[in-house]
């Protein structure tokens, strides 16, 4: 039979769970938004443990807090850290907007814990965690140090696809095959210069991904309640950002304009427009992997990739492009978590924004699914790609596109009539070239050469 004890806060007493850490405003929070599944990001619960203990210690270095309390609260802090009372953190992303519940969810477990640590000794969670402090600057502040990390190991997983893509365009830097716009031929390109501009998208993706952490590493502390910095003393905020730099190895600095900070979410709204540009581009990349590797004899067919799995419950030795589907899945999400994003920082009144739990959520899914989504595909689909040469080297020579190189020799018009007697009649271009009468064989011949229309301004590979 369960067992309860009574918490007391502002508005009273209320049972909690005996075995549980939290108190009374958690148990309050759990009992009236009994919404959804949606619990809040470990991501944001140790960005505010990683505030907490900070604030602890610049409490102390102000002679704010005991050294005993202090030291308690920061041991309580490293242990959540570490994966320890994962049970204790409860709250529905679906609460208030402000997201006061879960910080007070993180004081009460800190307090709590650190009044163990002490045998007993009073800790409590609003005069000693949450000291100097207002939900409004910690919890705009945790959702920047949570979506900074979230980022950096997202870009660790773009960097490990760009290594892929590298190699993958060296090797393949001499392979000829057809273009395509308009899902039309277009003229020759190589697969190599294919892939570089898969890896030029990546490559990009990554900047704007670190030009976004930039602006993430100011945060709100400091602006407490409106962003007046009311029960906040001097220094408070610059010594709790050197504690937190410290600690993650990020240059984590105050805002500037704290009443900006606690409002707006414009930086936030500015890093996903990075996440989405990065989602938009692997779309893109997959749908080419999967158009080139369609067949395998009744499609492109131009490159192989892995196959992980049987494709199909009634059709034998059928392969998909699963993974290529997963990261496609996972781009549509993203595009869905842009518009949530965008509106939630949109809802701001007056001195704060009060969408900020849906807001942070949705970011720190994105990143997520993006970050496994493109490990699985590097390993499970990208590393194993290869070059299907016969049929590279089938649909380049069949391009009638082709007929654009001979276009500076015997002119636009000319080339097209032989493009169009070449597809009516079943003919090759040198047919139907040599046919028309406008070019010799030797001129045609000399004119084309498919690798040096892949380079025409530069020495081939």
């Amino acid at each position: 039979m369960l067992e309860y004890r009574i918490e007391k806060d502002s508005m009273g007493e209320i049972r909690v769970p005996a075995d549980r850490r939290y108190g009374a405003q958690t148990q309050r929070s759990l009992e009236n938004f009994r919404i959804g599944t949606e619990k809040m990001p470990e991501g944001v619960i140790e960005a505010l443990c990683e505030i907490k203990k900070a604030a602890a210690v610049a409490n102390l270095e102000l002679g704010l807090l005991e050294k005993n309390i202090a030291d308690a609260i920061i041991q309580a802090a490293d242990e959540v850290l570490r994966g320890e009372f994962k049970d204790d953190f409860v709250l529905s992303v679906w609460q208030t907007g402000s997201g006061t519940q879960t910080n007070m969810n993180v004081n009460e477990v800190l307090a709590h814990r650190a009044s163990e640590i002490l045998g007993g000794v009073p800790v409590h969670p609003n005069d000693h965690v949450n000291k100097s402090q207002s939900s409004n600057d910690v919890f705009p502040s945790a959702m920047h140090l949570a979506a900074v990390k979230a980022i950096d190991a997202l870009v660790t997983a773009v960097h490990l696809l760009e290594m892929t893509f590298t190699t993958k365009m060296l090797d393949f830097m001499k392979y000829v095959k057809t273009g395509r716009t308009h899902l039309q031929d277009a003229t020759p390109i190589t697969l190599g210069q294919e892939i570089s501009g898969w890896l030029g998208m990546l490559s990009r993706d990554e900047k704007m991904l670190n030009q976004a952490t930039s602006l993430l590493c100011e945060i709100a502390l400091g602006g407490t309640a409106v962003g007046t910095g009311i029960n906040a003393p001097k220094d408070f905020e610059t010594l709790v950002c050197k504690e937190i730099s410290d600690n993650i190895e990020d240059r984590i600095s105050p805002a500037s304009n704290k009443f900006q900070a606690l409002t707006s979410k414009d930086e936030l709204v500015f890093a996903h427009g990075a996440v989405k540009a990065l989602a938009m581009d692997l779309l893109k990349i997959v749908n080419d992997v999967r158009w080139m590797a369609s067949g395998p004899r009744c499609g492109l067919g131009e490159i192989t990739i892995p196959e992980n799995e049987p494709g199909s419950s009634i059709m034998p030795a059928k392969v998909n492009p699963t993974q290529c589907e997963a990261v496609s899945m996972v781009a549509a999400q993203v595009l869905g978590n842009d518009v949530t994003i965008g509106f939630a920082a949109g809802q701001g009144n007056f001195e704060l924004n009060v969408y900020m739990p849906v807001l942070i959520y949705n970011f720190l899914q994105s990143c997520r699914l993006l970050t496994d989504a493109i490990s699985s595909f590097n390993v499970n689909c990208a590393e194993g790609i290869k070059a299907n040469l016969s049929q590279l080297e089938l649909n380049a020579s069949r391009s009638l596109m082709n007929v654009t190189a001979l276009t500076p020799v015997i002119g636009y018009d000319k080339a097209a009539l032989i493009a169009k007697k070449a597809h009516e009649e079943g003919l090759t271009l040198k047919e139907a070239a040599l046919a028309s009468g406008a070019i010799s064989e030797e001129n045609f011949d000399k004119h084309m050469d498919l690798l040096g229309m892949c380079f025409p301004r530069e020495a081939r590979p």
